[in-house]
């Protein structure tokens, strides 16, 4: 006879991509108490893209704990930006909002220059937005919604590197935000899968041609994390279900995802490029 599968989460919908953290129960846990920052980022800036909640937010956190300012990319979740502003700065750094769709050019580099303009400097660049919109049946997937997920996903990492290169200096770098469904595939996330293996990609490809610049290029890879894209892309009972198929029998949390950016950013890295670190709770255990 199967196992039933456990039941992990509440049952919780949102309409909405990229989703309100504010409405999830429980809340995802954006940085552990015990957490001690070192001063392993201090003086440098980052752009983080997605940053208003989820593993974006997580990582702006613990790059302030780090000491390190902050700007934050967003689409339209003005509450959660707000919060993870009130965050940063708590950690007593710097932090810039940025409201935006970065599936253009243009506005890619109206958010490099801003940052650059307000905070004085890009030693980081973050790649971390995403959308995720399941389908039954491959039929379902229309040109219109793959065309939408790649200049999401995928076109906007590149407008954001090739508008973030001329500041990045020697010894800055690149952290791009792939899956693990980039590896493995995913039966209902058709075109998100295909633009996260498209990122793992591109970062071995970036690492390689911009090496000699002392630009390193990483990338990591998380399983499922409770973010708030899980509400908004699956049903209730699927939420309910989520991550119950990894070794740990769990979803992870944001926290545990964030420190692998902070290493990747800083010095303890500095020998490590086209990379992808993998966090997904040991893996799915079925497909």
């Amino acid at each position: 006879m199967a196992a039933t599968k456990k039941r992990v989460n509440p049952p919780q919908r949102q309409r909405r991509q990229p989703g309100r953290q504010s409405a999830m129960h429980p809340q995802p846990e954006t940085i552990r108490d015990s957490y001690r920052g070192s001063g392993k980022l201090a003086g440098k800036v980052a752009l983080i893209t997605g940053g208003d909640s989820g593993i974006g937010r997580a990582v702006a956190v613990h790059f302030a704990r780090e000491g390190a300012a902050v700007a934050i990319a967003y689409l339209s979740e003005d509450a959660d930006a707000a919060e993870a502003q009130r965050l940063v700065e708590a950690e007593g750094v710097r932090c810039l909002l940025v409201r935006t769709d970065l599936s253009t050019p243009a506005n890619c580099q109206k958010t490099v220059d801003k940052t650059v303009a307000k905070l004085g400097a890009l030693d980081v660049l973050v790649n971390n937005h995403a959308q995720q919109y399941p389908v039954e049946q491959a039929e379902e997937l229309t040109p219109a919604r793959v065309r939408k997920t790649f200049e999401t996903n995928l076109f906007s990492f590149f407008y954001l590197v090739d508008a973030a290169l001329p500041h990045l200096p020697d010894n800055g770098c690149i952290i791009n935000t792939g899956s693990i469904t980039g590896v493995r595939g995913h039966a209902t996330l058709l075109d998100y899968a295909a633009t996260k293996g498209a990122i793992h990609a591109m970062t071995f490809s970036l690492a390689s041609s911009l090496a000699d610049r002392g630009i390193r290029v990483n990338a990591v890879a998380p399983g499922p994390i409770w973010t708030p894209l899980i509400p908004a892309s699956f049903d209730r009972k699927q939420v309910a279900e989520f991550g119950s198929d990894t070794l740990m029998k769990r979803p992870g949390q944001p926290s545990e995802v964030a420190p692998a950016y902070v290493f990747l950013a800083s010095d303890d890295a500095s020998f490590i490029t086209g990379q992808l670190i993998h966090i997904n709770g040991g893996g799915h255990i079925s497909a």
